[in-house]
């Protein structure tokens, strides 16, 4: 095993993420100026896109990194019938769920249960389909609605942070499934969808529309927030929430509910708004 696989083990995750969640809202002007010019060279950030193009505009690093788009930069797919992808990133695996199975990586998987923290939760999804998103540090980090949905519950999931990069997650058997990752239970027109938000190394705060930030804290056990009656209603397309620094999404639909598109290969570049797939009728 590589050594900078076997590093992931052993490194403090939560201490190293608390450091860098502070660091990225230090105010100290050339300190967060220096953060985002590096994060912009280095990762050829498109500012052109931003409602805030100016350096100077952002409080500080993670201002930035969650900063919103100008109007018109994203657009939904016009067909109102069609799954949108909820990010900017590429695709890490997208396909069906075989047997309540969902495909990590080539001889890595992981159950869906282990993925929503319950058993139960996860029959609906048994031989439903997943889409998996993994934003890089240059993408925008809002994370959109891929169907209309009322919230019904999210389940904020202790675990580890390892880095969702590509390597780690073709050699950390159940990576996605280890990682803390808050899940949240939407009901749609066509039956309930689940959108998972996983948690990574250094990068590991989580913020809700309705909710505000959400991770951290760190969870010690599961924790469940009951959303039912509320009407907490989103929209298709609507921003969901925003990964203070990025990470990777993963979407589950029931079986006979959604059609992925074919095109969802691996490393497969996306859109917050592209068409991922289409309701069944």
């Amino acid at each position: 095993m590589r050594l900078s696989i076997l590093l992931q083990y052993v490194l403090p995750h939560r201490f190293l993420s608390r450091l860098v969640f502070w660091a990225t809202r230090w105010t100290f002007r050339p300190w967060k100026n220096f953060l985002i010019t590096q994060i912009v060279k280095r990762f050829n950030v498109d500012l052109s896109e931003a409602q805030t193009p100016s350096l100077d505009a952002f409080e500080h690093f993670n201002a930035f990194f969650t900063r919103e788009l100008k109007a018109g930069a994203r657009a939904a797919d016009a067909d109102p019938n069609s799954v949108v992808c909820p990010a900017d990133g590429r695709i890490s695996q997208a396909g069906p769920i075989k047997d309540g199975r969902i495909f990590q990586a080539k001889g890595q998987d992981y159950t869906a249960a282990e993925l929503l923290g319950d058993d139960e939760a996860a029959l609906p999804y048994r031989d439903g389909s997943f889409a998996t998103v993994y934003l890089s540090p240059r993408d925008y980090h809002r994370v959109h609605m891929p169907l209309a949905g009322t919230l019904r519950e999210t389940v904020h999931v202790p675990g580890r942070l390892f880095s969702v990069a590509p390597a780690p997650v073709a050699a950390i058997p159940r990576l996605f499934a280890r990682n803390e990752r808050l899940v949240c239970h939407f009901e749609g027109e066509h039956g309930p969808f689940a959108v998972v938000m996983v948690g990574a190394l250094l990068v590991s705060s989580v913020s809700t529309v309705w909710g505000g930030l959400t991770i951290p804290p760190y969870a010690g056990r599961i924790t469940r927030s009951d959303f039912g009656g509320r009407g907490i209603r989103l929209e298709r397309f609507a921003e969901m929430g925003r990964f203070n620094m990025g990470s990777t999404v993963i979407l589950l639909f029931p079986v006979g509910t959604v059609a992925l598109d074919p095109s969802l290969v691996p490393e497969l570049a996306t859109r917050v708004g592209m068409r991922i797939g289409q309701l069944k009728q």
